[in-house]
């Protein structure tokens, strides 16, 4: 009885340490990924062109579908 009783103390102590020690990473963790001044993207003249393009296939697309966007 009393090396059952030991054990599961042991078991206790165990888990109590590895239950601080986690919540202490984690801790630890979040304290150091915390994000720093949010900086700018410059895309640059390729990338800020425009890409769309109202081609036949999108206008028809628009004239079954009954989008009003055509008309001005």
């Amino acid at each position: 009885m009393q090396q059952k009783q030991q054990t599961a103390m042991n078991r206790r102590n165990f888990l109590r340490a590895f239950g601080g020690a986690s919540t202490t990473a984690v801790a630890a963790a979040a304290v150091t990924l915390t994000p720093g001044e949010a900086q700018a993207y410059d895309p640059g003249e390729e990338e800020t062109r425009a890409r769309y393009r109202e081609t036949e296939h999108v206008k028809a697309f628009y004239r079954v579908n009954g989008y009003e966007t055509l008309k001005k």
